[in-house]
């Protein structure tokens, strides 16, 4: 099976295609949004996918028939280059719940799906239009089409966001969309002359007041005092990695911990905690590196309280390498963001001890582990 995606170096389509690659080891045709203006660039993309899944499109622009324009062209060059190749694979256009909306972006939605109906009529092909809410999670562009990544964004950057219509929402986590759109491909990967639209369950509703007070609580507790609050649910999980994302880990780790001396000796306190999970510890001769792995869910510490490290942090993806020295005399942690490749490398001369905190136990069936080297 061999997928493409348009826009896959966009937020939806970057974590779609790694997921595809890292749990289904699927392979993925590359793409880049400059073969829509390269007409042999284009056909050569489509005639090599068995699906194509259409993420590309603009969300805002500064004069709205520009993007109704710039949306319906995508559709049409993609169905022109797949009319040039006689070629029909299963296609999946990323529609929108605004499509029902009288703005260009909904127009623009509503009209795409048309334009694919008709085409895999003619082409007795296979078309799943998506319908999908309102699409949250680590790393969406901020003050562009999510009001979650933007009141993130400034609460973790000092700034105060300000709330213009305080909407119920329905809201949908990125990893939770890729799920549904990945359950769909297998079930529906034999289908013969399937034209549909699908619409995509939303996981929870919310107030749009509420999700900013839920924020103002993490800043509270989180970024102004470094406890790790209660996490009640798979939802509030998804909102805090989403939350913390927007730190700009390298200025604000790693985070000095408070010493107690006295006669008797030192005490510390590490890991302050309204949530679950396990603690461990390591030790880690001199020289030695342990990690290089990333997490897409979990959340997790790591407390040096005896000799030298070197924190190494990279997102997956991409080259740029965050590093932070950490050392036992000082105790102090950093926290490990989702989707970050990390390890730990004893630096010092002497045996390196660490503390790790991750809230969830570990679960060799499901391990949420990816071996990736830095």
């Amino acid at each position: 099976m061999r997928i493409g995606i348009t826009g896959q170096s966009g937020f939806i389509g970057s974590i779609l295609k790694n997921h595809l690659i890292l749990k289904h080891k699927i392979h993925i045709i590359n793409f880049e949004s400059s073969y829509f203006d390269d007409i042999d660039s284009l056909r050569n993309f489509v005639k090599q996918c068995d699906i194509i899944i259409h993420l590309d499109a603009k969300n805002r622009h500064d004069i709205p028939e520009e993007l109704y324009k710039i949306n319906l062209d995508l559709v049409k060059k993609l169905i022109a280059a797949l009319e040039i190749e006689n070629v029909k694979p299963h296609i999946y256009f990323s529609s929108s719940i605004q499509k029902k909306l009288d703005n260009p972006y909904g127009i623009s939605k509503k009209e795409g799906q048309t334009l694919f109906e008709n085409w895999a009529r003619l082409s007795g092909a296979n078309l799943t239009s998506l319908i999908i809410p309102n699409v949250f999670g680590p790393f969406c562009k901020h003050n562009y089409n999510s009001f979650i990544a933007t009141f993130a964004s400034k609460l973790c950057n000092g700034e105060v966001p300000l709330i213009s219509i305080d909407n119920n929402v329905d809201l949908i986590y990125v990893d939770s969309l890729c799920s549904h759109i990945i359950k769909h491909i297998y079930i529906h990967i034999n289908s013969k002359n399937r034209i549909e639209t699908l619409e995509i369950p939303a996981d929870f509703k919310q107030k749009v007041s509420n999700i900013l007070n839920l924020f103002n609580l993490f800043k509270e507790m989180y970024i102004d005092n470094g406890i790790i609050p209660e996490l009640s649910n798979s939802n509030e999980v998804n909102l805090f990695n989403t939350f913390r994302s927007y730190l700009n880990y390298k200025h604000f780790f790693p985070i000095i911990l408070k010493k107690n001396t006295d006669d008797r000796g030192l005490f510390v306190e590490t890991i302050k905690l309204k949530v679950g999970g396990q603690i461990s510890f390591s030790t880690t001769e001199p020289g030695i590196t342990r990690g290089n792995h990333f997490h897409t869910r979990k959340i997790e510490r790591f407390v040096v309280i005896k000799g030298k490290a070197l924190i190494q942090l990279k997102k997956y993806g991409e080259n740029n390498v965050l590093e932070f020295n950490l050392d036992g005399n000082n105790p102090s942690y950093v926290d490990i963001p989702v989707w970050y490749t990390h390890n730990i490398k004893n630096i010092g001369e002497s045996e390196l001890l660490t503390l790790f905190w991750i809230n969830e136990f570990y679960d060799e069936s499901d391990s949420d582990t990816y071996l990736n080297k830095i």
